[in-house]
Protein backbone atom coordinates (compact mmCIF):
# COMPACT_ATOMS: atom_id res chain seq x y z
CA UNK A 1 0.00 0.00 0.00
CA UNK A 2 1.49 3.58 -0.92
CA UNK A 3 1.49 5.85 1.56
CA UNK A 4 -0.97 8.92 1.61
CA UNK A 5 -0.10 12.69 1.23
CA UNK A 6 -0.25 14.26 4.52
CA UNK A 7 0.39 17.96 3.66
CA UNK A 8 -0.36 19.08 7.19
CA UNK A 9 2.60 16.85 8.82
CA UNK A 10 4.68 17.10 6.19
CA UNK A 11 4.34 21.19 6.51
CA UNK A 12 5.48 20.54 10.28
CA UNK A 13 8.26 18.30 10.07
CA UNK A 14 9.97 20.33 6.90
CA UNK A 15 10.64 22.87 9.59
CA UNK A 16 11.69 20.86 12.37
CA UNK A 17 15.86 20.01 12.63
CA UNK A 18 15.23 17.13 15.24
CA UNK A 19 13.13 13.69 14.85
CA UNK A 20 10.00 13.69 16.17
CA UNK A 21 9.35 10.33 19.33
CA UNK A 22 6.59 9.11 20.33
CA UNK A 23 6.87 7.70 23.43
CA UNK A 24 3.26 6.25 23.82
CA UNK A 25 1.55 4.81 20.66
CA UNK A 26 -0.40 1.73 21.43
CA UNK A 27 -0.75 -1.55 19.38
CA UNK A 28 -3.60 -3.85 19.36
CA UNK A 29 -3.14 -7.52 19.91
CA UNK A 30 -4.07 -10.13 18.14
CA UNK A 31 -5.85 -12.31 20.94
CA UNK A 32 -6.30 -15.91 19.34
CA UNK A 33 -2.50 -15.46 18.87
CA UNK A 34 -1.85 -14.42 22.46
CA UNK A 35 -4.65 -16.85 23.79
CA UNK A 36 -2.04 -19.83 22.04
CA UNK A 37 0.64 -18.50 23.38
CA UNK A 38 -0.80 -18.93 27.11
CA UNK A 39 -1.87 -22.37 25.98
CA UNK A 40 1.77 -22.69 24.68
CA UNK A 41 3.33 -21.81 28.30
CA UNK A 42 0.92 -22.65 30.88
CA UNK A 43 -2.06 -25.14 29.63
CA UNK A 44 -5.53 -25.11 28.69
CA UNK A 45 -7.39 -24.26 32.00
CA UNK A 46 -4.73 -21.16 31.90
CA UNK A 47 -5.73 -20.67 29.04
CA UNK A 48 -9.50 -20.69 29.98
CA UNK A 49 -8.69 -18.49 33.12
CA UNK A 50 -6.63 -16.23 30.83
CA UNK A 51 -10.11 -15.68 28.86
CA UNK A 52 -12.26 -15.00 31.44
CA UNK A 53 -10.27 -12.58 32.58
CA UNK A 54 -10.03 -10.90 29.35
CA UNK A 55 -13.97 -10.92 28.59
CA UNK A 56 -14.72 -10.10 32.18
CA UNK A 57 -15.89 -6.28 30.82
CA UNK A 58 -18.51 -8.63 29.09
CA UNK A 59 -20.56 -9.24 32.35
CA UNK A 60 -21.53 -5.73 32.57
CA UNK A 61 -23.88 -6.33 29.90
CA UNK A 62 -25.63 -9.07 31.21
CA UNK A 63 -26.44 -7.39 34.71
CA UNK A 64 -29.49 -4.85 35.57
CA UNK A 65 -28.68 -1.47 36.45
CA UNK A 66 -29.35 -2.80 40.19
CA UNK A 67 -27.01 -5.49 40.18
CA UNK A 68 -24.28 -3.38 38.48
CA UNK A 69 -25.12 -0.68 41.68
CA UNK A 70 -25.62 -3.36 44.44
CA UNK A 71 -22.02 -5.07 43.16
CA UNK A 72 -20.31 -2.42 42.49
CA UNK A 73 -19.96 -3.42 38.96
CA UNK A 74 -17.87 -0.72 37.26
CA UNK A 75 -18.72 0.84 33.69
CA UNK A 76 -16.26 -0.72 31.88
CA UNK A 77 -14.58 1.12 28.51
CA UNK A 78 -16.62 0.09 25.43
CA UNK A 79 -16.23 1.40 22.08
CA UNK A 80 -12.74 2.27 22.71
CA UNK A 81 -10.73 1.19 19.02
CA UNK A 82 -11.01 2.71 15.63
CA UNK A 83 -13.67 1.02 13.64
CA UNK A 84 -14.83 3.74 10.89
CA UNK A 85 -11.04 4.36 10.08
CA UNK A 86 -10.51 0.96 8.97
CA UNK A 87 -6.88 1.58 8.19
CA UNK A 88 -6.11 2.88 11.57
CA UNK A 89 -7.56 -0.03 12.82
CA UNK A 90 -5.53 -2.45 10.73
CA UNK A 91 -2.48 0.01 11.69
CA UNK A 92 -3.02 -0.74 15.19
CA UNK A 93 -3.05 -4.42 14.78
CA UNK A 94 -0.37 -4.97 12.16
CA UNK A 95 3.19 -4.10 12.73
CA UNK A 96 4.51 -3.68 9.31
CA UNK A 97 1.21 -1.21 7.97
CA UNK A 98 2.17 0.87 10.92
CA UNK A 99 6.32 0.78 9.91
CA UNK A 100 5.06 1.94 6.31
CA UNK A 101 2.95 4.54 8.12
CA UNK A 102 5.28 6.04 10.28
CA UNK A 103 6.42 9.03 7.73
CA UNK A 104 3.21 9.76 6.42
CA UNK A 105 2.33 10.64 10.64
CA UNK A 106 5.19 12.51 10.93
CA UNK A 107 6.59 10.22 13.11
CA UNK A 108 10.33 8.78 13.65
CA UNK A 109 10.35 6.35 16.40
CA UNK A 110 7.34 5.22 18.54
CA UNK A 111 7.26 3.05 21.37
CA UNK A 112 3.96 1.30 21.68
CA UNK A 113 2.35 0.19 24.63
CA UNK A 114 -0.41 -2.93 24.92
CA UNK A 115 -3.85 -2.79 24.79
CA UNK A 116 -5.21 -6.00 25.92
CA UNK A 117 -1.76 -6.70 27.40
CA UNK A 118 -2.58 -3.82 30.39
CA UNK A 119 -4.96 -6.53 31.87
CA UNK A 120 -2.59 -9.30 33.01
CA UNK A 121 -0.45 -7.90 35.57
CA UNK A 122 -3.45 -7.03 37.77
CA UNK A 123 -4.79 -10.06 38.10
CA UNK A 124 -5.03 -12.06 41.42
CA UNK A 125 -4.43 -15.14 40.20
CA UNK A 126 -0.75 -16.11 40.03
CA UNK A 127 -0.33 -18.70 37.09
CA UNK A 128 -2.99 -16.63 35.16
CA UNK A 129 -1.39 -13.45 35.68
CA UNK A 130 2.31 -14.58 35.17
CA UNK A 131 1.31 -16.56 31.77
CA UNK A 132 -0.61 -13.85 30.64
CA UNK A 133 2.27 -11.66 30.78
CA UNK A 134 4.79 -13.70 29.43
CA UNK A 135 2.13 -14.58 26.69
CA UNK A 136 1.88 -10.56 25.67
CA UNK A 137 5.66 -10.03 25.85
CA UNK A 138 6.30 -12.88 23.56
CA UNK A 139 3.91 -11.70 21.22
CA UNK A 140 5.23 -7.73 21.26
CA UNK A 141 8.88 -9.79 20.49
CA UNK A 142 8.15 -12.39 17.58
CA UNK A 143 5.80 -9.76 15.62
CA UNK A 144 7.69 -6.39 16.62
CA UNK A 145 11.13 -7.34 16.50
CA UNK A 146 11.62 -6.99 12.93
CA UNK A 147 10.92 -3.70 12.90
CA UNK A 148 13.02 -2.56 15.56
CA UNK A 149 14.80 0.37 13.83
CA UNK A 150 11.45 2.81 14.40
CA UNK A 151 9.26 0.61 16.94
CA UNK A 152 9.72 -0.35 20.43
CA UNK A 153 7.19 -2.69 21.93
CA UNK A 154 6.88 -2.85 25.77
CA UNK A 155 6.99 -5.66 27.83
CA UNK A 156 4.43 -5.81 30.72
CA UNK A 157 6.19 -6.62 34.13
CA UNK A 158 4.17 -8.51 37.10
CA UNK A 159 4.50 -7.02 40.47
CA UNK A 160 2.46 -8.80 43.10
CA UNK A 161 6.03 -10.13 44.43
CA UNK A 162 9.52 -9.11 43.84
CA UNK A 163 10.69 -12.20 42.65
CA UNK A 164 8.10 -12.52 39.77
CA UNK A 165 9.15 -9.21 38.49
CA UNK A 166 12.65 -9.61 38.89
CA UNK A 167 12.23 -12.75 36.61
CA UNK A 168 10.38 -11.54 34.28
CA UNK A 169 12.71 -8.49 33.97
CA UNK A 170 15.32 -10.45 33.08
CA UNK A 171 13.18 -12.86 30.48
CA UNK A 172 12.53 -9.77 28.30
CA UNK A 173 15.50 -7.64 28.46
CA UNK A 174 17.65 -10.90 28.33
CA UNK A 175 15.91 -13.47 26.33
CA UNK A 176 13.22 -11.72 24.16
CA UNK A 177 15.66 -8.53 23.41
CA UNK A 178 13.05 -5.74 24.55
CA UNK A 179 14.15 -3.00 26.11
CA UNK A 180 11.02 -1.00 27.60
CA UNK A 181 9.11 -1.81 30.51
CA UNK A 182 5.84 -1.05 31.74
CA UNK A 183 4.86 -2.16 35.67
CA UNK A 184 1.79 -1.31 37.47
CA UNK A 185 1.22 1.80 38.97
CA UNK A 186 -0.26 -0.14 42.14
CA UNK A 187 -1.52 -3.51 43.72
CA UNK A 188 -4.62 -4.29 44.93
CA UNK A 189 -4.55 -6.36 47.61
CA UNK A 190 -7.41 -7.71 50.06
CA UNK A 191 -7.07 -6.82 53.53
CA UNK A 192 -5.77 -9.51 55.50
CA UNK A 193 -8.08 -9.46 58.15
CA UNK A 194 -10.86 -9.46 55.65
CA UNK A 195 -10.52 -13.08 55.88
CA UNK A 196 -12.09 -15.75 52.79
CA UNK A 197 -14.89 -13.83 51.39
CA UNK A 198 -15.64 -13.55 47.88
CA UNK A 199 -15.00 -9.93 47.48
CA UNK A 200 -12.64 -8.79 50.34
CA UNK A 201 -11.89 -4.97 50.65
CA UNK A 202 -8.92 -3.77 48.87
CA UNK A 203 -5.96 -1.68 49.95
CA UNK A 204 -3.37 -0.05 47.55
CA UNK A 205 0.09 -1.51 47.73
CA UNK A 206 2.54 1.08 45.70
CA UNK A 207 5.90 -0.23 46.40
CA UNK A 208 6.72 1.63 50.01
CA UNK A 209 6.82 0.74 53.51
CA UNK A 210 2.84 -0.57 53.74
CA UNK A 211 3.72 -3.20 51.44
CA UNK A 212 4.35 -6.77 52.73
CA UNK A 213 7.54 -6.88 50.12
CA UNK A 214 10.78 -5.23 49.45
CA UNK A 215 10.49 -4.24 46.14
CA UNK A 216 14.54 -2.84 46.40
CA UNK A 217 15.51 -5.83 44.41
CA UNK A 218 13.23 -4.88 41.33
CA UNK A 219 14.39 -0.94 41.03
CA UNK A 220 17.55 -2.65 41.52
CA UNK A 221 17.63 -5.29 38.06
CA UNK A 222 15.74 -2.15 36.57
CA UNK A 223 18.98 -0.71 36.93
CA UNK A 224 20.99 -3.12 36.12
CA UNK A 225 19.49 -4.24 32.97
CA UNK A 226 19.12 -0.27 31.80
CA UNK A 227 15.74 -0.11 31.33
CA UNK A 228 13.23 2.94 33.11
CA UNK A 229 10.19 1.63 34.85
CA UNK A 230 7.29 2.97 33.26
CA UNK A 231 3.52 3.17 34.61
CA UNK A 232 0.64 3.22 32.52
CA UNK A 233 -2.42 1.89 34.84
CA UNK A 234 -5.58 3.99 35.51
CA UNK A 235 -7.71 4.60 38.51
CA UNK A 236 -10.98 2.78 37.61
CA UNK A 237 -12.81 0.93 40.24
CA UNK A 238 -11.20 3.02 43.26
CA UNK A 239 -12.07 6.40 44.96
CA UNK A 240 -14.43 8.19 42.57
CA UNK A 241 -14.26 6.37 39.64
CA UNK A 242 -16.42 3.50 40.51
CA UNK A 243 -19.52 4.80 38.50
CA UNK A 244 -21.66 1.85 37.48
CA UNK A 245 -23.40 3.68 34.51
CA UNK A 246 -20.48 6.18 33.01
CA UNK A 247 -17.24 4.82 31.35
CA UNK A 248 -16.08 9.16 30.44
CA UNK A 249 -17.06 9.70 34.20
CA UNK A 250 -14.88 6.54 35.53
CA UNK A 251 -12.11 7.67 32.72
CA UNK A 252 -11.43 11.29 33.64
CA UNK A 253 -8.35 11.97 35.31
CA UNK A 254 -8.14 7.98 35.68
CA UNK A 255 -4.31 8.10 34.20
CA UNK A 256 -3.60 10.77 36.39
CA UNK A 257 -4.92 9.67 39.65
CA UNK A 258 -2.64 6.65 39.09
CA UNK A 259 0.20 8.31 38.21
CA UNK A 260 0.06 10.75 41.04
CA UNK A 261 -0.16 7.68 43.73
CA UNK A 262 3.04 5.96 42.16
CA UNK A 263 4.85 9.39 41.84
CA UNK A 264 4.20 10.02 44.95
CA UNK A 265 5.36 6.98 46.00
CA UNK A 266 8.78 6.82 44.42
CA UNK A 267 9.57 10.32 46.36
CA UNK A 268 7.94 10.11 49.23
CA UNK A 269 8.94 6.38 50.12
CA UNK A 270 12.81 7.46 48.87
CA UNK A 271 12.73 4.91 45.79
CA UNK A 272 14.82 7.69 43.54
CA UNK A 273 16.77 8.24 46.71
CA UNK A 274 18.14 4.97 46.64
CA UNK A 275 17.65 4.56 43.29
CA UNK A 276 18.91 8.13 41.50
CA UNK A 277 19.78 6.25 38.43
CA UNK A 278 16.07 4.96 37.83
CA UNK A 279 14.19 7.52 35.07
CA UNK A 280 10.53 7.13 35.78
CA UNK A 281 7.43 7.72 33.15
CA UNK A 282 4.00 8.06 34.09
CA UNK A 283 2.09 7.58 31.14
CA UNK A 284 -1.08 9.18 30.00
CA UNK A 285 -2.15 11.27 32.24
CA UNK A 286 -0.70 14.52 31.06
CA UNK A 287 1.45 16.58 33.11
CA UNK A 288 -0.70 19.32 35.10
CA UNK A 289 -0.97 16.39 37.67
CA UNK A 290 2.86 16.25 38.11
CA UNK A 291 3.36 20.42 38.09
CA UNK A 292 0.64 20.03 41.08
CA UNK A 293 1.84 17.06 42.99
CA UNK A 294 5.82 19.10 42.88
CA UNK A 295 4.54 22.65 43.93
CA UNK A 296 2.12 20.06 47.08
CA UNK A 297 5.49 17.61 47.47
CA UNK A 298 7.71 21.13 47.60
CA UNK A 299 4.64 23.10 50.15
CA UNK A 300 4.85 20.30 52.67
CA UNK A 301 8.23 20.07 52.99
CA UNK A 302 8.68 23.39 53.39
CA UNK A 303 6.49 23.32 56.56
CA UNK A 304 7.10 19.46 57.79
CA UNK A 305 10.52 18.71 57.20
CA UNK A 306 12.38 17.46 60.20
CA UNK A 307 13.09 20.92 61.23
CA UNK A 308 9.81 22.72 60.68
CA UNK A 309 7.82 20.39 62.21
CA UNK A 310 9.17 21.60 65.68
CA UNK A 311 6.94 24.09 64.95
CA UNK A 312 3.86 21.68 66.10
CA UNK A 313 5.18 19.78 68.55
CA UNK A 314 3.25 20.24 71.37
CA UNK A 315 6.20 19.95 73.88
CA UNK A 316 6.77 23.50 73.07
CA UNK A 317 3.71 24.70 73.52
CA UNK A 318 3.85 27.41 76.39
CA UNK A 319 1.27 26.30 78.49
CA UNK A 320 1.40 29.74 80.90
CA UNK A 321 1.08 32.16 78.13
CA UNK A 322 -1.67 30.22 76.94
CA UNK A 323 -3.24 30.56 80.57
CA UNK A 324 -2.97 33.86 80.07
CA UNK A 325 -4.48 34.38 76.69
CA UNK A 326 -7.57 32.33 78.00
CA UNK A 327 -8.12 34.20 80.93
CA UNK A 328 -7.87 37.81 78.92
CA UNK A 329 -10.11 36.57 76.19
CA UNK A 330 -11.76 33.26 76.34
CA UNK A 331 -15.34 33.36 77.25
CA UNK A 332 -16.72 32.53 80.63
CA UNK A 333 -17.86 28.79 78.87
CA UNK A 334 -14.18 27.63 78.15
CA UNK A 335 -12.40 28.78 81.27
CA UNK A 336 -14.59 27.34 83.57
CA UNK A 337 -14.01 24.11 81.62
CA UNK A 338 -10.01 24.76 82.03
CA UNK A 339 -9.54 22.07 84.59
CA UNK A 340 -9.96 19.53 80.66
CA UNK A 341 -7.53 21.54 78.62
CA UNK A 342 -5.00 18.69 78.21
CA UNK A 343 -8.03 17.41 76.04
CA UNK A 344 -8.78 20.16 74.44
CA UNK A 345 -5.30 19.88 73.02
CA UNK A 346 -4.63 17.07 72.55
CA UNK A 347 -6.35 16.11 69.31
CA UNK A 348 -4.42 16.56 66.57
CA UNK A 349 -1.40 17.31 68.51
CA UNK A 350 -0.56 14.62 70.61
CA UNK A 351 2.41 14.48 72.86
CA UNK A 352 2.90 10.93 72.89
CA UNK A 353 3.77 10.89 69.24
CA UNK A 354 6.85 8.70 68.65
CA UNK A 355 9.68 10.85 68.13
CA UNK A 356 11.21 8.75 65.84
CA UNK A 357 7.79 9.04 62.79
CA UNK A 358 8.02 12.47 62.92
CA UNK A 359 10.46 12.73 59.91
CA UNK A 360 8.36 11.41 57.20
CA UNK A 361 10.43 13.05 54.59
CA UNK A 362 13.70 11.21 56.33
CA UNK A 363 13.33 8.48 53.23
CA UNK A 364 13.67 11.26 50.81
CA UNK A 365 17.53 12.18 51.86
CA UNK A 366 16.27 16.16 50.97
CA UNK A 367 18.19 18.62 52.63
CA UNK A 368 17.32 21.59 50.54
CA UNK A 369 14.17 22.79 48.84
CA UNK A 370 15.49 22.66 45.09
CA UNK A 371 16.83 19.05 45.67
CA UNK A 372 12.82 18.76 45.13
CA UNK A 373 13.27 20.50 41.69
CA UNK A 374 16.37 18.25 40.65
CA UNK A 375 14.63 14.87 41.51
CA UNK A 376 11.34 15.98 39.21
CA UNK A 377 13.71 17.39 36.68
CA UNK A 378 16.06 14.25 36.73
CA UNK A 379 13.64 10.99 37.36
CA UNK A 380 10.46 12.08 36.59
CA UNK A 381 9.10 12.06 32.93
CA UNK A 382 5.01 12.50 32.24
CA UNK A 383 2.99 11.43 28.88
CA UNK A 384 1.28 13.80 27.46
CA UNK A 385 -1.76 13.33 25.35
CA UNK A 386 -0.75 15.28 21.50
CA UNK A 387 -4.43 17.12 22.39
CA UNK A 388 -3.59 18.45 25.41
CA UNK A 389 -3.70 22.08 26.34
CA UNK A 390 -2.39 21.87 29.48
CA UNK A 391 0.85 20.18 28.41
CA UNK A 392 2.15 24.20 28.37
CA UNK A 393 2.12 23.44 32.33
CA UNK A 394 5.62 21.37 32.36
CA UNK A 395 7.66 24.14 30.65
CA UNK A 396 6.03 27.42 32.69
CA UNK A 397 9.06 28.57 34.62
CA UNK A 398 7.07 31.16 35.53
CA UNK A 399 4.58 29.51 37.50
CA UNK A 400 6.75 25.87 38.49
CA UNK A 401 8.52 26.56 42.43
CA UNK A 402 12.58 27.23 41.34
CA UNK A 403 11.73 27.96 37.52
CA UNK A 404 12.07 24.23 36.90
CA UNK A 405 11.01 22.40 33.59
CA UNK A 406 8.95 19.49 33.73
CA UNK A 407 9.90 16.76 31.55
CA UNK A 408 6.67 16.44 29.41
CA UNK A 409 6.74 13.52 26.62
CA UNK A 410 4.81 12.88 23.48
CA UNK A 411 2.33 10.48 24.07
CA UNK A 412 0.42 10.50 20.82
CA UNK A 413 -2.10 7.23 22.27
CA UNK A 414 -2.38 6.47 18.32
CA UNK A 415 -4.61 3.02 18.62
CA UNK A 416 -6.77 4.62 20.77
CA UNK A 417 -10.47 6.08 20.62
CA UNK A 418 -8.32 9.61 22.02
CA UNK A 419 -7.21 9.61 18.62
CA UNK A 420 -9.59 9.43 15.38
CA UNK A 421 -7.36 9.88 12.53
CA UNK A 422 -3.62 8.91 13.38
CA UNK A 423 -2.71 11.61 10.77
CA UNK A 424 -3.69 14.77 13.05
CA UNK A 425 -1.38 13.83 16.23
CA UNK A 426 1.59 15.72 14.59
CA UNK A 427 -0.74 18.39 13.97
CA UNK A 428 -2.73 18.78 17.14
CA UNK A 429 0.97 18.68 19.20
CA UNK A 430 2.02 21.25 17.34
CA UNK A 431 -1.22 23.24 17.91
CA UNK A 432 0.66 23.98 21.55
CA UNK A 433 3.28 26.07 19.21
CA UNK A 434 0.94 27.86 17.18
CA UNK A 435 -1.53 29.30 20.17
CA UNK A 436 2.03 30.42 21.83
CA UNK A 437 1.82 27.89 24.21
CA UNK A 438 4.82 25.63 23.58
CA UNK A 439 7.98 27.87 22.08
CA UNK A 440 9.79 26.38 19.28
CA UNK A 441 12.11 25.23 22.13
CA UNK A 442 9.49 23.17 24.32
CA UNK A 443 7.78 21.57 21.23
CA UNK A 444 11.83 19.81 21.00
CA UNK A 445 11.88 18.87 24.37
CA UNK A 446 8.43 17.09 24.08
CA UNK A 447 8.55 15.24 20.58
CA UNK A 448 12.75 14.56 20.72
CA UNK A 449 15.08 16.10 23.71
CA UNK A 450 12.67 14.56 26.40
CA UNK A 451 12.22 11.15 25.09
CA UNK A 452 15.96 11.00 24.58
CA UNK A 453 16.41 11.62 28.08
CA UNK A 454 14.15 8.93 29.62
CA UNK A 455 15.38 6.38 27.44
CA UNK A 456 18.91 6.62 27.07
CA UNK A 457 19.22 7.24 30.97
CA UNK A 458 18.70 4.35 31.54
CA UNK A 459 20.10 2.61 28.15
CA UNK A 460 23.16 4.83 26.87
CA UNK A 461 22.74 1.89 23.52
CA UNK A 462 18.68 2.68 23.23
CA UNK A 463 18.76 4.22 20.24
CA UNK A 464 21.83 1.90 18.88
CA UNK A 465 20.89 1.03 15.72
CA UNK A 466 17.75 2.76 15.00
CA UNK A 467 16.65 5.26 12.69
CA UNK A 468 16.81 8.40 14.73
CA UNK A 469 20.48 7.03 16.45
CA UNK A 470 22.68 9.91 14.26
CA UNK A 471 20.53 12.34 16.09
CA UNK A 472 20.53 11.43 19.50
CA UNK A 473 23.14 13.23 20.39
CA UNK A 474 21.62 17.11 19.24
CA UNK A 475 19.15 16.21 22.32
CA UNK A 476 22.02 16.17 24.56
Amino acid sequence: MQNRSNPTAEKIRSRLDHPVIDSDGHLVEYLPLVQDFVRELAGPEVEAGFTRNVDRMLGWKKMTPEQRRDLGFVRPAFWALPCQNTLDRATAMLPRLLHQRLDELGIDFAVLYPTYGLIPANLANDEVRRAGCRAFNRYCAELYGEFSARLAPVAAIPMHTPGEAVEELEYCVRELGLKVVMLPNFIQRPLPAAGDVDRPPLWMDTYGPDSPHDYDPVWAKCVELGVSPTFHSGGFGWGSRASSHSYVYNHIGSFASAGDAICRSMFINGIVARFPELRCAFLEGGVAWGANLYSDILGHWEKRNADHIQHYNPANLDRERLRELFESYAPDSLNQRYDRIEYALQTLSNPDEPLDTVDEFERCRIERAEQIGEVFETNFYFGCEADDPSNAAAFDTRRNPHGIRLNAIFSSDIGHWDVPDMRHVLEEAHELVDRGLFSEQDFRDFVFANPVKLWIGSNPDFFAGTAVEDSVPKAL
